[in-house]
């Protein structure tokens, strides 16, 4: 799909990699939707990119179709939905406090699991209608995963467990949704240079980026948003999750 003049929503676009979607697809000619809890970032970020934000609790039902309605009103239902709303979380199962907090589990996997398909059903009810275009493609939908759904660290459970939960839609939901010519895909970045790392030392940053085979350093955000980009436009990229990682595979610890 050419994305020039084309409707995209960002979820969890006001900073990190969906911040980098927005900015890569903008230079594309796509008309831009952030989707933010963080209205202030996702306003300020619009603004610099000619899009629009909407303040959105990808969990809520309620939240997302009033986004979604102010979206659609000013651009019409989107073609392309990239889902970079999540959130990270460490913590053993068990520590020396304790069991995990059962709520802190169903948190992370309502956040990242729930969120992200409440986006993708209602996205999804929209691009059916659509009139497809010329080649019979409706829309394609995109969902952040990453490599710990694969090779989950000590520490990383729940953040794991839902991580592999979105791997484990993307063929499914490429399956129900074939006969509407809508994709869905899914990417799985490794060691990204996003603000979480921003805190770490110079010493720690060397250490994540030489356990890294090649290149021997993080992946910047705007590639993993050039890997969206090639995959909304070959037709071809369909209910699969792609590896961005630079043939790294994570460790116990």
């Amino acid at each position: 799909m050419d994305v020039q003049g084309q409707h995209v929503i960002i979820t969890g676009g006001a900073s990190g990699m969906g911040a980098a979607m927005a900015k890569h697809f903008a230079k594309l000619g796509a008309n831009i939707t952030l989707l933010d809890l963080n209205l202030d970032a996702a306003t300020k970020l619009a603004a610099d990119i000619h899009g629009q934000a909407y303040a959105c609790d990808v969990t809520q039902e309620d939240s997302v179709l009033k986004a979604l309605a102010a979206a659609n009103q000013a651009h019409g239902p989107a073609r392309v939905l990239i889902n970079c709303a999540g959130i990270l979380h460490t913590r053993r199962m068990v520590n020396q406090q304790g069991p995990m907090p059962l709520d802190e589990f169903q948190r992370v996997l309502t956040i990242n699991v729930v969120g992200t398909f409440n986006t993708m059903r209602l996205v999804a009810a929209n691009m059916m209608p659509l009139t497809p275009l010329a080649d019979g493609e409706r829309g394609v939908i995109i969902n952040l995963a990453s490599i710990a759904a694969y090779e989950g660290q000590i520490g990383q459970m729940a953040y794991s467990a839902s991580k592999g939960a979105i791997v484990s839609m993307v063929l499914p939901a490429a399956r129900e949704l074939a006969s509407f010519g809508i994709r869905v895909l899914g990417i799985a970045p490794g060691l990204v240079d996003t603000p979480m790392f921003a805190s770490l030392s110079t010493q720690a940053r060397e250490a994540l980026a030489s356990a890294v085979p090649f290149p021997k350093r993080l992946a910047s955000p705007q590639e993993i948003a050039k890997l969206a980009a090639h995959l909304v436009d070959n037709m071809m990229m369909n209910g699969e999750v792609v590896r961005i990682d630079g043939a790294i595979r994570l460790q116990a610890k």
